[in-house]
């Protein structure tokens, strides 16, 4: 069943009237739908009607988990004077900027040179009619005068006063801003004899000065999981881990910040998974919507850090966060929804929070009085006047206080938990937004096949094969992938993140369980890739493809923001695929890539992580393994090629009933017996034959 958020308390019997947004499927879009604004979705019968009455755009982006889009809607968009005045002066547009996130791009950008600080959500924006171009905006404004802001109601007036009497500035600040935007994108390809390790070397001495050494994570409040930052850590560590000089502070940075993170309340202790972000510098207390981008990530990061260090910490929290995944987030077709909604009942937080007199009368005290000790019930309340659990003490602390042995704490711990997670459950719980994003699904495909490897879950790596076998079902046409299923319903041109993202999660997914049809379909999103998104003149990939509607800007995004870099992910995978296929082709476009982005890389190396992750292993190419035998020996062979932590290494285990494979796997002959092939990059070993000659190739090869 679809849930969709209600602002309103209305009888059933009454029936409001119903703008445009009616027939949209964004779940977003749809809690606007009964507003008295005169709300329109981005598309040619509003764009048509604002340059028609030379009217300007009220530009309104937005997403379903988002807090603060829910107050400006129950203050501005709900209220009937407001609504009259923005229906007389502007054309109303309402866009959920995870279906579009290529006019969220622009005009975030936008926001941020006109208003020279950074943008969020609500976005507020006001374009002209004839050629969309920004020329003032903002985020929140309040529905009365507050917090250093006008009234919104006061912003319309004023905008409106100002387009009339203003329009040839605005025509000609229009011209300067697309100037801008212009010289903001990546400039002449570099040529690739100058790659180098410099900006890694850069990023690794930069890095650690932000790093907070007691809560872990960089920089303070609000502090985010930054996924791509601590990825780029652990390689580094792995690096370096048999030199004469180990680099123990990048894989101790890594390590601090997942362990405070998992204690801290951005992590869900009773039912998993994490927030989007923490508000303080702590990671205490969340912005409570939970995003199913960030998760996938996070999950292969905890699953690579056991595999690291074999402490359970990490392994409960990737076992914890995947069968969150599975069970809350998982539509029954197999594929992956895309929130959980901040709020409940109106309230942020309030489906988490809780009273100490809430849980005594869940719990024993044989249970209660650990439970207490362990999440801070015993302390001073840390959300408004409720209690949102973090872990305040351990359980050796906790089991010597109280003269019970170590074991028996934790059991008791996780009964109350099972206890208090039913009666949650028994809330209103918050809105889920069930639309399916190609890109957010292959980003957890990708965490999903990683953790399958290393917990040894064949339930992830099912979940991961029947998401990707949805996606290829309900969201792919004969030459293109579409971006987002809601509704019964798949629409929009798929943008460079699908596409990239997506290739990543099946030559991740490849790893963890061969299917030579999943291979076909990696090779068909490459193709697609290069032949839509290219810049074949000057590298790396547009944002949109070549068949996209004609935005006021076409950019080339090279840096991370809530996601990686869509660019950073393709030159990857692309590489992958090469090294794997013997392809030239994806190898020259992944090369592409960082010749583009090279001086963005020079210039500031912390915002493009994931960049210098494909920068790494583009100049230390991966070692592509390859072992072909019968399903018992592809297991234990697997089991030794990735028992340790080695990001380069790719470990494809192929059953030697598969024929007719393409490019350099069809050099790959099947042997008699079981056989290994391993080759770094375009040099590769003699065939392998048996097991302890392969874990000694392995292991001479500096084990990737």
């Amino acid at each position: 069943m679809r849930l969709v958020y209600q602002l309103c308390l209305c009888s059933p019997t009454i029936s409001l009237p119903m703008n445009r947004l009616s027939k949209e499927t964004s779940p977003y879009l749809l809690q606007h739908a009964d507003n008295p604004v005169d709300w329109y979705p981005w598309g040619d019968e509003a764009l048509n009607k604002a340059r028609a009455e030379n009217r300007p755009i009220l530009l309104s982006v937005g997403y379903s988990a988002c807090h603060w889009c829910h107050v400006m809607a129950h203050e501005s968009f709900e209220d009937r004077e407001t609504a009259a005045l923005m229906n007389r002066l502007f054309v109303n547009i309402k866009v959920d900027r995870e279906e579009r996130p290529d006019l969220d791009r622009i005009y975030q950008t936008a926001h941020q040179l006109i208003v020279q600080r950074p943008g969020g959500w609500p976005l507020t924006m006001f374009l002209t009619p004839e050629d969309h171009l920004p020329f003032f905006g903002g985020t929140y404004f309040p529905g009365s005068a507050g917090l250093g802001l006008p009234a919104f109601t006061d912003i319309l007036e004023r905008v409106a006063h100002y387009y009339q009497d203003n329009q040839f500035d605005i025509r000609q600040h229009g011209r300067q801003l697309l100037e801008v935007f212009e010289q903001l994108e990546p400039g002449d390809p570099v040529d690739a004899s100058s790659l180098h390790r410099g900006p890694l070397d850069s990023f690794r001495a930069s890095i650690g000065k932000d790093f907070d050494s007691e809560s872990g994570g960089f920089g303070g409040a609000p502090k985010f999981p930054q996924s791509g930052l601590l990825e780029q850590l652990l390689r580094r560590w792995r690096d370096t881990a048999f030199t004469d000089s180990p680099d123990t502070d990048a894989l101790y940075m890594c390590a601090l910040t997942l362990q405070r993170m998992y204690e801290g309340g951005i992590y869900d202790h009773l039912g998993g998974g994490f927030c989007r972000y923490s508000v303080d510098g702590q990671w205490q207390i969340p912005h409570f919507e939970k995003m199913l981008y960030d998760n996938g990530p996070l999950l292969a990061l905890y699953a690579r850090l056991w595999q690291i260090s074999a402490d359970d910490i990490y392994r409960t929290v990737a076992d914890e966060t995947a069968d969150w995944v599975l069970r809350e987030m998982r539509s029954p077709q197999g594929a992956f929804y895309a929130a959980l909604d901040a709020d409940s009942e109106g309230e942020e937080g309030r489906f988490y929070a809780w009273t100490p007199d809430e849980i005594r009368d869940l719990l024993p005290d044989e249970e209660y009085e650990p439970f207490a000790a362990r999440y801070g019930l015993d302390r001073q309340a840390n959300f408004e006047d409720r209690w949102h659990l973090v872990i305040a003490r351990s359980l050796e602390d906790i089991s010597q206080s109280q003269t019970i042995s170590q074991a028996a704490t934790g059991k008791l711990i996780r009964e109350a938990r099972g206890k208090l997670l039913a009666a949650r459950n028994e809330r209103v719980r918050p809105g889920l937004d069930d639309k399916v994003l190609t890109s957010w699904n292959a980003l957890m495909v990708r965490g999903l096949a990683i953790a399958a490897r290393v917990l040894g879950r064949q339930d992830l790596a099912s979940a991961a094969t029947q998401c990707v076998d949805f996606i290829r079902g309900h969201l792919t046409e004969p030459k293109r992938l579409l971006a987002c299923h809601a509704g019964g319903q798949s629409r929009f041109e798929a943008y460079l993140d699908d596409y990239a993202c997506l290739l990543d999660a099946v030559v991740e997914l490849l790893q963890t369980r061969w299917d030579s049809g999943q291979l076909e379909f990696a090779c068909w999103i490459a193709d697609c890739l290069l032949e839509n998104f290219h810049d074949t003149s000057g590298g790396g990939f547009w944002f949109t493809s070549a068949n996209h509607e004609q935005l006021v800007h076409r950019n080339k995004p090279m840096s991370d923001d809530a996601m990686p870099s869509g660019n950073a992910v393709a030159a990857l995978a692309l590489g992958r695929l090469g090294y794997l296929l013997g392809n030239r082709h994806y190898l020259d476009a992944a090369e592409s890539v960082l010749r583009a982005g090279w001086s963005a890389m020079e210039e500031f190396p912390r915002g493009h992580a994931s960049l210098l992750i494909a920068l790494d292993e583009y100049l230390s190419p991966p070692e592509i393994v390859v072992i072909m035998g019968n399903a018992e020996a592809l297991e234990e062979w697997s089991a030794a090629a990735n028992a340790v932590y080695a990001p380069r290494r790719l470990v494809f285990a192929i059953p030697d009933s598969q024929t007719d494979l393409p490019g350099a796997l069809a050099t790959r002959i099947p042997a008699t017996t079981t056989v290994a092939y391993i080759c770094r990059g375009t040099t590769c070993d003699a065939p392998v034959m048996q097991l302890a000659d392969f874990s000694a190739a392995l292991a001479a090869g500096g084990e990737a």
